[in-house]
């Protein structure tokens, strides 16, 4: 999934608000079991060329269970998975 302040303001978001990151990316994968949450992100931020797409990312990496838990507590990931771009239901 695709969010942030950048996918807000192509879907008629105010200028007026709290911008937040600019993009907000979120993984989502059963490959990531096992794998450390640090190193995941850090592994998927590298993928992100922010002088192509003007602006760094706000990178999150879950497994599917995790995903589900931070849909209740992260405001930042809701929104993203909610409002945002699935990048792979484009393919």
């Amino acid at each position: 999934m695709l969010g942030g302040a950048r996918v807000a303001d192509l879907n008629g978001a105010p200028e007026q608000r709290e911008r937040g990151p600019e993009y907000v990316v979120v993984f989502v994968s059963e490959a990531f079991d096992g794998v450390p949450w640090l190193e995941r992100v850090y592994q998927a931020g590298n993928l992100w060329d922010a002088s192509e797409m003007g602006a760094r990312a706000d990178v999150h990496c879950y497994t599917p269970p995790e995903l589900k838990r931070k849909l209740a507590t992260l405001r930042l990931v809701r929104s993203a998975v909610h409002e945002g771009v699935d990048l792979l239901a484009l393919s």
